[in-house]
């Protein structure tokens, strides 16, 4: 059970992580702290009660022992709710590693789905984006989107921003240890690489260009 500061400044101290959800383009904010029914959270003068919960005597307050998430769904206040930890999904943040699978190119950028944050599969699918300039740390004006990745390729890249509705999560492969990990030739075969800029098919020797990335032993089983 919180005391009583901890339980009024709930709203504006305990809540630790922003982030954006592309499924229904709304922003949330996740409590880390494990709450129990019965604990108050904070007044409906700062939050509009959502599931999970209850109001009582303008407080709202926990009815399932599990964790806290804020949503703003676009209205003035945010949406207070208690999630099993059964119900809680890892997000994507700044500066988080990520297994992503290329479903298109284009000159500018390359586009993404999101698979894994680090070794932890994802329940949703999200969205992310490539940009040119991002996909190495130096001559980025030579950088060619289809030398650099090509769709069905595995690559893991690091979250540089949330983005918006439009760009979805931002990511960078712009490190030694991030570009492409997996990737098949034209043959169908699993490319071999042979260097940081280019794979080579074991069955036709035929070599694609990629970004490719130093891959580090914690990634090799994701």
């Amino acid at each position: 059970m919180l005391d009583e500061d901890e339980q009024i400044n709930f709203c504006s101290h305990v809540v630790v992580c922003k982030y954006f959800h592309s499924q229904d383009r709304s922003y949330c904010r996740i409590s880390f702290l494990f709450f129990s029914p019965g604990d108050r959270l904070c007044s409906n003068e700062d939050c509009i009660p959502g599931t999970g919960v209850y109001l009582r005597h303008g407080y709202i307050y926990s009815s399932l022992a599990g964790y806290v998430l804020r949503k703003n769904e676009g209205e003035e206040l945010p949406v207070i709710s208690v999630v099993r930890e059964t119900e809680t999904q890892l997000l994507p943040d700044i500066g988080a590693i990520v297994t992503c699978k290329v479903t298109s190119i284009n000159p500018r950028f390359a586009k993404v789905h999101i698979l894994y944050v680090g070794s932890t599969p994802l329940k949703d699918r999200f969205r992310g984006t490539i940009r040119k300039e991002d996909v190495r740390a130096t001559e980025k004006d030579k950088v060619e989107t289809y030398k650099s990745f090509r769709p069905g390729d595995i690559v893991l890249a690091k979250v540089i921003s949330l983005g918006d509705v439009q760009s979805n999560y931002l990511l960078t492969t712009a490190e030694n240890e991030l570009g492409v990990v997996v990737a098949h030739s034209e043959a169908g075969a699993q490319m071999i690489p042979i260097s940081w800029c280019e794979m080579q098919c074991p069955q036709t020797h035929a070599k694609e260009f990629r970004k490719v990335a130093r891959v580090q032993p914690e990634y090799l089983e994701a």
